[in-house]
């Protein structure tokens, strides 16, 4: 098969051929038709995430099932599938309860721990695999489909982890990005009132068509000061951080309101100070939220199978296109999601 190769970090892809991938016991083997190029595979080719190479990196993909281990239920050849990103067990408290991202026993990240979709086939557990409702068009919109599984599921689950409520505001900290553009989108499907924060001009308007009733550029002045004007000196309900840095967060923090909801995702792991008197006379929750459920993924499908939200994919490359398609991820050029054609 053909594959893109990272022998080792901040190195070029190399395209290779390598023997198609022959399903085991319990494993099934899926043609890939597209793949998603986000940041969190970036952090892996430029070494700040620590990954095993040589290494097939990419997730976020639309694929048909094309072998079937022994020992495998409720797959077929022919099955439409995308993937889920963590390698759970599937039979421990957290993930028998519907919380696969707390697993403590499944071994890492689809594409980060092991061989992934930038290849036209990829092998993986079974039950790795998610069958994609058949009211989907993945054959026509293939990249669209295949980035659900990030980029409108983990907004989606915000939504239910931070509470938000229609008629609340809720500022988007990195509104721009390939995830926060489509929080924004997620926000304004929940009725919210959305208030995006970016710092790239270029991607402001792309922010209003999303769903932002203003943007902030915190660089021009206080964020803070311009979330409270805002908001009537109330506060923000809910602040969704992209950025996590600090930073951010101790700007987040402060910007809330009575009952406000502050929730963290990905940034670089800092300490934060946040004030406990507000935390306590003001009922406010510190929140983090890590990768979503295999529930929030198919409840994401559902929502673009009805037609009421669709994800924004700007940047459709073939797949010997990947160095250039990451050099834009990594320098913010995309707007929404940026992915590769497989087959």
């Amino acid at each position: 098969m053909k594959a893109m190769l990272l022998r080792e970090p901040n190195t070029p892809f190399e395209l290779v051929e390598l023997p198609d991938p022959i399903a085991g016991a319990g494993e099934a083997v899926a043609r890939v038709l597209t793949c998603g190029s986000g940041l969190t595979i970036q952090h892996a080719k430029a070494g700040r995430r620590q990954i095993p190479f040589p290494r097939i990196i990419g997730h976020e993909i639309s694929a048909e099932i094309v072998e079937i281990g022994s020992g495998v239920t409720g797959l077929r050849t022919g099955d439409a599938v995308t993937a889920y990103f963590y390698l759970n067990c599937g039979s421990c408290r957290w993930c028998l309860g519907k919380l696969e991202p707390l697993c403590a026993s499944g071994g890492g990240n689809v594409g980060l721990d092991c061989d992934g979709g930038y290849a036209e086939y990829i092998k993986l557990p079974a039950h790795i695999f998610i069958k994609l409702p058949e009211a989907l068009d993945y054959k026509r919109c293939p990249a669209e489909i295949g980035v659900i599984t990030d980029a409108l599921a983990t907004p989606y689950k915000v939504l239910r982890r931070a509470r938000i409520k229609a008629g609340e505001t809720v500022a988007v900290i990195g509104a721009g990005g390939g995830l926060g553009i489509h929080q924004v989108m997620m926000a304004k499907w929940a009725r919210a009132r959305v208030i995006a924060v970016e710092i790239a001009a270029g991607k402001f308007e792309a922010c209003r068509k999303a769903g932002a009733e203003t943007v902030i550029d915190p660089r021009t002045g206080d964020l803070v000061a311009a979330l409270l004007e805002l908001t009537n000196g109330e506060g923000v309900d809910v602040v969704v951080d992209y950025i996590s840095s600090a930073a951010t967060l101790e700007a987040g923090a402060k910007a809330l309101g009575r009952h406000g909801r502050l929730v963290t995702l990905g940034g670089a792991g800092q300490t934060l100070k946040a004030s406990a008197m507000d935390m306590l006379n003001k009922e406010q929750d510190l929140l983090g939220s890590r990768y979503v459920t295999r529930t929030d993924i198919l409840d994401a499908c559902d929502l673009v199978a009805r037609g009421e939200v669709f994800p924004l994919v700007t940047e459709l490359r073939p797949l010997e296109e990947a160095e250039m398609v990451h050099a834009m991820v990594e320098n913010g050029e995309v707007i929404g999601r940026a992915a590769l054609r497989i087959a």
